[in-house]
């Protein structure tokens, strides 16, 4: 047998190279466009006090038939001046250009803080001219970082311009503004805080990544998805209208126990599935709270069955809630660490068709707190 010329084994190792790193830049390239690796970015970056985080593809939201339906039926926007000369000198619009976001929120006292990263179609080019000519560029570290006045409200630079889980609030009348800056020619890092670099090179990420991360991991398969990791603020939150028209302490209450809150949609075809989820260490709280939201169910159906509901509520809009209640799911799940109480839901067309009427809505059920735990009027307020 003759021997393998020297010339085919250069050839035959080339060709491998050169097959491998094809490979390799394939993988790196889907990984970089990936809900994971975006997440876990996201994870390392945002800040340390982050109580919430949302994640969103736009890109598979944009093209399930149902979500071009609820676009549809959502209120439109009136156009904008200033976004339509934004559109005209970068080239980029959200509606068609923006690809997915993840996007932490935090909050200081007062002040709302905001750290985000979106991935999109940008020409980087383009959209840095018009962020220099409209804004402040500086050179922080690695990165160019813009500063961009808006006139939405958003927090003012601390004064030492870095990140602080004790950050006073700036009382200077400098405007609001966005700092932001290019990750890459498709990705942009943006925060309402003094300074995106500060995130992006800080040594101290969020605490319990883990955790985090498996609930990240838990909801990796719906296209929208919200974490919300309980504490004071978010707590605080609960104390809304919505909550107060079922006229129920316990049912705060016991929201107010949950450590983790999950929300997940995912657009279909013809509905659109929803998906919560709160957790607790404690499994009589998730206990009570499944028995609660079982009972809510269950006087929401009866009330939309009563004779007076029948002769004030349109049909259609009666039908519509009674096919949304049909599709509720109340179940406890046991988890190792936490006891959960899942809620499903599932939107239809019919129920966006009505949810426009007239008095569409109906009453919210009245929840009679229980001797036990009745509390005084002036001591629930000051609650």
């Amino acid at each position: 047998m003759k021997p393998i010329p020297k010339t085919l084994w250069a050839a035959a190792i080339v060709f491998t190279l050169a097959v491998s790193a094809f490979a390799i830049r394939g993988w790196i390239s889907s990984r970089e466009g990936s809900a994971e690796e975006m997440l876990a970015l996201l994870l390392r970056d945002m800040p340390a006090d982050s109580s919430a985080v949302l994640y969103v593809d736009v890109a598979e939201v944009r093209q399930a038939p149902f979500a071009q339906k609820l676009f549809a039926w959502a209120p439109q926007p009136q156009a904008d001046a200033d976004y339509g000369r934004f559109v005209q000198e970068t080239g980029f619009e959200y509606e068609r250009d923006l690809r997915r976001i993840a996007f932490s929120a935090a909050q200081r006292g007062l002040q709302p803080i905001w750290f985000a990263l979106c991935d999109g179609n940008f020409n980087q080019k383009k959209i840095a001219a018009y962020f220099a000519k409209n804004g402040a560029l500086q050179r922080r570290g690695e990165y160019d970082v813009y500063s961009i006045p808006t006139n939405t409200t958003g927090a003012q630079p601390s004064s030492s311009g870095t990140p602080s889980n004790s950050s006073p609030v700036n009382t200077s009348n400098a405007p609001p503004h966005i700092s932001l800056t290019f990750l890459r020619s498709g990705r942009i890092a943006a925060t309402n805080d003094a300074d995106v670099s500060a995130y992006l090179e800080q040594k101290s990420p969020a605490p319990d990544p883990a955790q985090w991360q498996t609930r990240f991991t838990r909801l990796a398969g719906s296209p929208i998805f919200v974490v919300v990791r309980r504490d004071f603020a978010s707590v605080s939150s609960l104390d809304t209208p919505a909550i107060k028209s079922f006229e129920s302490p316990q049912l705060t209450a016991l929201l107010g126990q949950l450590s983790w809150i999950t929300v997940a949609a995912q657009p279909d075809k013809d509905s659109l599935r929803l998906v919560a989820e709160g957790e607790s260490p404690v499994d009589m709280v998730a206990r009570q709270l499944a028995d609660m939201l079982n009972g809510i169910v269950l006087l929401a159906r009866l009330g939309l069955n009563a004779p007076k509901t029948r002769q004030q509520l349109d049909p259609r809009a009666r039908e519509a809630y009674l096919e949304l209640l049909k599709t509720a799911a109340i179940d406890q799940v046991d988890r190792q660490e936490t006891k959960a109480v899942r809620v499903a839901l599932e939107i239809n067309p019919n129920f966006l068709a009505v949810a426009n009427l007239p008095s569409s809505a109906p009453a919210p059920p009245q929840m009679a707190p229980s001797p036990a735990s009745a509390t005084p009027a002036h001591q629930h307020k000051a609650k």
